[in-house]
């Protein structure tokens, strides 16, 4: 009865019934395999034929027509089977892949080594977010793009190559945009300017490298001695371009706290950092330094002979070829000076307060009292403003002694200014300004005695205070000199033995410049005049006359011809 159901045919012999029936059991493994849709009933006609020795081709299966094939009953969890037969596991051709940039794994086996029929992906969104721009440049996909044009390629289906909008299958995307550009579009426009290449410094025949720092040696057109005697000259030239700043000092042999000035700025500077370049020449009157005096070796102040000249007197060409040698090298001038006679004086800045460039200059000295001069004719610095140079006189201090905090002072002020041309990069900030007097006057003595001063240097006085005495060793009479006026004590006599009309007391009037143009005239006259002499009596001793110095060459260079020209008194 099993026999006969499993085969469906009674009639048939039972030795091709086991046959059929071992068949059967061979191939349940197979079936067991096999999907509901795939499981059909197999006619036993189509079992007893011999077709089923031959493997069936890969694209089809045989469908039996026998009308007496009874269909094998489904069971209860089998749906209906379909009526298009299926194909055989073995037969079931892969689907066709759809071509995309990369390369798909190969379809999951099962167990027995037959394929498992790819299930259906879930489709995505057919369009293509924006990305948002990025900062760093986008690498190129690894793989390579399917010539085939295939919507997977662009609507995200899986392994499909991702690109940018706007771009080319297989094209490198263009350099990400930098951050700057996004935030403000005319930055790529902005182009960095190019530095100016700064030069050797010339001077006195001799190049220095910027950055560096150097001792040159300048000549005098004469000699006392009938041999050439090198003056030395300190140059510091800056790696940056910038101004040249020109520092002087002992124009007057026996004013010591300049060379200690000059030495100390220029030895503190690091030519590295320096943006333009500074000239010093420590000691110009190396003849009266050697000797301790405030002249030159034929008693003539040389600081009454600039410009100079190259056919003048002794004084005359020493000041033509140091003015015309270095000095026309400068954009700025800092002549340093003490006081004369056994006078001290405040430290302040001296200059022609009716020129800009002038008062820009006195600007950079810091806590240092500023006075209006024009300066005396033949000096240093009346020459050089005369061509167009700005240029001061930095007094501190008494002739014949070093004086540390003069010096400290004066130092601390050179490089002040420094800072205010901009040419080194330290800032320093030194308390405030001091005042500006536009008028000062010399206050002098009218008996002969000692002097024993009152009141200390850089004293404010007011209007009839007792500055000093001056007693008379013999008779014992005392004369006692007044502030004609509220003022401050800017220079000073120090205590010795004086003769009538000696120069005791520098007062500085600190007025504004409404009140100097609302001013008696007389008064003001006077006052200037009065400063000029003292000015001139502070370079020269009472009972020496100076010859002025002139341009033009004199018609004949003899003694005879010089001697009447020296005699006039100024």
């Amino acid at each position: 009865m099993i026999l006969t159901r499993a085969t469906g045919c009674p009639s048939m012999p039972l030795h091709l019934r086991l046959s059929l029936l071992f068949l059967l059991l061979l191939s349940a493994p197979l079936r067991a395999n096999e999907t509901a849709d795939e499981r059909v009933a197999t006619p036993v006609g189509a079992i007893a034929s011999p077709a089923p020795v031959v493997p069936p081709p890969p694209d089809s299966r045989p469908v039996t027509s026998d009308p007496t094939t009874t269909p094998r009953p489904p069971s209860a969890n089998t749906p209906e089977p379909s009526t298009t037969p299926s194909p055989s596991p073995r037969a079931t051709p892969l689907p066709e892949p759809l071509p995309v940039a990369t390369v798909d794994a190969p379809p999951s086996e099962s167990p027995t080594g037959f394929p498992v029929p790819p299930t259906s992906p879930t489709p995505r969104p057919t369009t293509t977010p924006r990305p948002a721009p990025s900062l760093t440049p986008v690498p190129p996909p690894a793989v390579t793009q399917s010539p085939s044009s295939s919507p997977a390629a662009t609507t995200g289906a899986p392994g499909a190559e991702t690109r940018l909008p706007g771009t080319v299958s297989g094209e490198v995307p263009p350099e990400p945009t930098p951050i700057h550009a996004l935030t403000d579009p005319d930055t790529s426009a902005v182009v960095a300017p190019t530095p100016e290449p700064v030069l050797p410094f010339t001077l006195l025949d001799t190049e220095v490298p910027p950055g560096n720092r150097r001792r040159l040696s300048w000549y005098a057109s004469d000699s006392f001695t009938g041999l050439a005697e090198p003056t030395p000259v300190l140059i510091a030239h800056g790696s940056r371009p910038g101004p040249v700043l020109c520092l002087t000092a002992a124009i007057h042999g026996d004013e010591v706290n300049g060379i200690e000035m000059v030495r100390r700025v220029l030895y503190g500077i690091d030519p590295e950092e320096l943006t333009g370049t500074v000239i010093g020449v420590p000691i110009v009157n190396l003849q009266g330094y050697r000797q301790g005096s405030r002249y030159l070796p034929d008693r003539r102040d040389l600081n009454r002979h600039f410009p100079g000249h190259a056919r003048g007197s002794a004084a005359a060409r020493i000041a033509h070829s140091l003015f015309n040698g270095i000095i026309r090298r400068c954009d700025a001038l800092v002549d340093l000076h003490t006081g004369s006679f056994h006078r001290t004086n405040l430290p302040q800045v001296r200059g022609d307060l009716g020129i800009d460039s002038v008062v820009h200059l006195t600007k950079g000295f810091g806590a240092t009292a500023v006075l209006s001069s024009q300066g005396p004719p033949g000096s240093l610095r009346r020459a050089a403003t005369d061509i167009g140079i700005p240029a001061i006189t930095l007094e501190a201090g008494e002739p014949m002694r070093f004086q540390s905090e003069e010096v400290d002072h004066g130092v601390r002020a050179l490089r002040s200014l420094l800072n205010h041309l901009k040419m080194v990069p330290r800032f320093r900030l030194w308390g405030e300004p001091q005042p500006i007097y536009y008028e000062s006057v010399w206050l002098r003595v009218n008996d002969g005695g000692i002097l024993t001063s009152l009141v200390p240097l850089g004293a404010r006085v007011i209007k009839d205070q007792v500055l000093g005495e001056v007693t008379d060793p013999i008779t014992n009479r005392r004369n006692e000199i007044r502030a004609p006026f509220d003022g401050r004590v800017l220079g000073m006599a120090l205590n010795q033995s004086v003769i009538p009309g000696f120069a005791a007391y520098h007062v500085g009037i600190q007025r504004s410049e409404e009140e100097l143009a609302t001013a008696d005239p007389a008064e003001s006259t006077e006052s200037d005049a009065a400063a000029d002499d003292t000015e001139q009596s502070d370079l020269a001793p009472p009972d020496m006359e100076v010859a002025p110095e002139t341009d033009a060459p004199p018609a004949d260079v003899g003694d005879s011809a010089l001697s009447d020209e020296e005699e006039r008194p100024d």
